[in-house]
């Protein structure tokens, strides 16, 4: 069972990266339309569309992507949580 905490946290990492990769490659658009950019458009964006829709932008700037981070963050706690309970 360790080796699925393991693999869990090594997942959540990763994802938590593509995020911010993601949210770093909207300074430079042209990146978007690469392939990676595509790729993590497709895996991102479905995680992110759900706070876009209810969180607004102040002026240019995009708070939603912090906000699915921290809400990513406290699930994977609480999630660490229940499965050390278990363990």
């Amino acid at each position: 069972m360790g080796y699925l905490l393991t693999i869990l946290d090594f997942l959540i990492t990763v994802y938590r990266y593509m995020i911010i990769a993601y949210i770093l490659m909207s300074w430079v658009p042209q990146m978007r339309e690469t392939g990676i950019g595509q790729l993590l458009e497709r895996l991102v964006e479905p995680y992110l569309a759900p706070f876009r829709r209810f969180i607004p932008t102040l002026g240019f700037i995009d708070i939603s992507p912090i906000v699915a981070l921290i809400v990513l963050q406290l699930a994977y706690s609480g999630l660490l949580s229940i499965l050390s309970k278990l363990l």
